[in-house]
């Protein structure tokens, strides 16, 4: 078998959606600042940060 099988694979939970997902080869070089597993939950994200800042400084 190639490669390194998925469970082998180091994963984080999203803190939007709160699934786990598993590291990618294009997030290689900086799987340390990846967050969101996806562009949407990134977006949805800082969507929640908008909404809070303009509920605190109406």
């Amino acid at each position: 078998m190639r490669g390194i099988q998925k469970q082998h694979l180091p994963s984080k939970d999203c803190p939007v959606c709160h699934k786990p997902f598993v590291w990618r080869k294009k997030w290689a070089k900086d799987w340390e600042t990846v967050i969101y597993c996806s562009e949407r939950c990134q977006r949805q994200a800082k969507q929640q940060r908008r909404q809070l800042n303009a509920e605190e400084n109406p």
